[in-house]
């Protein structure tokens, strides 16, 4: 009997604090216009002092959890995705596996920054289809704003924080089963210098600071997410045609268009939050699925494609009927 991947509840969580473009631009030499014509962001959620990943992993996954009609103790697997762990050890996945009584299984942290809510779907995917656990949580959680430069007006004005979270049961699955169709991984390291952070504790034994090139981000991000997606769509006999929503990784609005247009989608279906959420890194697929679930754009049966790029480099992709 083959096994599929279903998503049986989402949830997402982002903090109370709104910073606005106008308010970065009172003490940073930029505008709202600038921002928004480059990125498309107008606003970006930044957490609270005091205010950890852990917190914000937990709200998200409490909500998918609630929605799902389940408890903690009904997991046997966490997967949390984040490049801004609460601590250096143990894994953040831990403290979230604590907090939601969960007291069996595995819960662990993957770190492949914006691209970790992929590489986290494909490591629960695989893990349900082996029978290695039968319900997981996936979670993308960042406080990017702990490692921003903030007097960078370049990277600083890009990014927020939040959580989002998917619940997943293992249950038998046909051709046109619900669940995960299929993951794509990348990643070349070829590429670290152009978008990396600065400290570490092998290297400075400090946090650091993130630092990017922008204009090669940009290409090669579009380069190689149009990869990903038509491997995706060639792996189930598909193409951009069929699919119902893509849900990128919201790290700027060009690089969004751009792979709409590859796939021929029409504008509006295609769902973008950077606007309000800016790009939470690996949080940034999954707090866009919760949107789109609570509004109704998704629905049941519909084929749902998301992509992201990161820091590694690392991208990939994944197709998922709902």
């Amino acid at each position: 009997m083959m096994l599929r991947s279903q998503v049986v509840g989402c949830g997402s969580y982002l903090p109370a604090r709104i910073v606005t473009n106008d308010e970065l631009a009172a003490r940073l030499d930029t505008s709202d216009e600038w921002i928004r014509q480059r990125t498309g962001i107008g606003e970006r959620r930044i957490a609270a002092e005091g205010e950890l990943t852990s917190d914000l992993a937990v709200a998200a996954a409490r909500r998918a959890l609630q929605r799902a009609g389940m408890s903690g103790n009904d997991l046997d697997l966490i997967v949390l995705a984040t490049a801004t762990p609460d601590h250096t050890f143990p894994a953040t996945a831990t403290k979230v596996q604590a907090q939601l009584g969960m007291k069996r299984g595995a819960a662990f942290d993957i770190q492949a920054v914006c691209s970790g809510f992929i590489f986290a779907l494909a490591t629960v995917d695989n893990a349900l289809r082996l029978g290695q656990a039968r319900t997981a949580l996936v979670i993308g959680a960042e406080t990017f704003s702990r490692i921003l430069n903030w007097e960078d007006r370049s990277t600083c004005v890009l990014f927020g924080d939040g959580a989002g979270a998917l619940v997943l049961n293992a249950a038998p699955g046909g051709d046109d089963a619900r669940g995960v169709l299929s993951t794509h991984l990348h990643s070349d390291g070829r590429y670290h210098d152009i978008l990396y952070v600065d400290g570490g504790p092998s290297t400075t034994g400090t946090t650091g600071h993130l630092r990017m090139e922008g204009r090669e981000v940009f290409r090669q991000a579009v380069l190689h997410l149009s990869e990903a997606v038509e491997e995706a769509l060639a792996a189930n006999g598909l193409t951009g045609r069929d699919i119902d929503w893509l849900v990128p990784h919201q790290a700027n609005s060009r690089i969004i268009d751009a792979i709409g247009k590859r796939l021929q989608l029409k504008p509006e279906r295609t769902v973008v939050t950077i606007e309000r959420h800016a790009n939470t890194s690996a949080a940034s697929i999954p707090l866009a699925l919760d949107e789109a679930v609570g509004d109704g754009r998704i629905q049941p049966g519909h084929l749902v494609l998301m992509e992201a790029l990161g820091g590694g480099l690392t991208w990939g992709a994944s197709l998922v009927r709902w």
